[in-house]
């Protein structure tokens, strides 16, 4: 099944919404992540948080105000809910390093099936820096991890062992991609969902680590 890059990111933004809950604050990645704060319920009362100072953030719009002040870590215009607050990166980091943020979500170059994260460095390409990402996956309660299957050039994301340079170790909870939902376990990473446009043998054949499948999928697959 060919999806353009549109309607992966949207598939995966809607998915990661249905992981939160009322009354919780989540910290949202870098560009895909950000997405899913358009897929929240209007009624449910989730607290999204910005890395670089904000409590309160509303969906994402391009064209939101005219503050070049009000965005978000990745310099992209936000909208802002009732009652936000504004405050300095150390009070951010504070919030984040201390344990107050129940779910977390970002992107990710390679995941592994120990729940290793690798998301800040390719060898020999221009990078800015690792950023809030290994405070974010150490502080949060949950880690989640949306981003497509596959790289540009066809290769899995979600592998055995990550290769490229690590943010952490050991800490990622649930992978989010536009075929399926993954959990990662002490023996290993188990298929949660299937999205209904791809079968099991496709999911297996484009991840590069050995899926755990529970009866339920391996009789919906049969």
């Amino acid at each position: 099944m060919s999806l353009s890059k549109e309607q992966c990111r949207e598939i995966i933004a809607r998915r990661v919404a249905l992981e939160f809950k009322e009354g919780d604050v989540i910290t949202l990645g870098i560009g895909l992540p950000t997405e899913a704060a358009n897929f929240i319920p209007q009624d449910m009362n989730v607290m999204i948080q910005s890395e670089n100072g904000m409590l309160g953030v509303g969906h994402r719009d391009l064209n939101a105000g005219d503050n070049p002040k009000v965005i978000n870590a990745g310099g992209m215009p936000i909208t802002v809910k009732p009652g936000a607050a504004f405050f300095d990166t150390a009070m951010s980091f504070a919030i984040i390093r201390g344990g107050h943020v129940d779910a977390t979500v970002l992107g990710a170059l390679q995941v592994d099936s120990h729940g290793n994260l690798a998301n800040w460095m390719i060898p020999g390409a221009f990078i800015p820096g690792m950023g809030g990402a290994m405070d974010l996956v150490v502080g949060a309660k949950k880690v989640i991890v949306a981003m497509e299957h596959l790289t540009p050039k066809g290769e899995p994301r979600i592998v055995e062992n990550c290769t490229l340079p690590l943010t952490a170790t050991g800490e990622v909870d649930m992978i989010i991609t536009e075929r399926c939902v993954i959990e990662t376990t002490s023996e290993g990473l188990l298929l949660k969902e299937i999205n209904p446009l791809f079968s099991l043998e496709d999911v297996q054949a484009s991840t590069g680590a050995k899926l755990i499948v529970p009866p339920y999928l391996q009789k919906a697959a049969a």
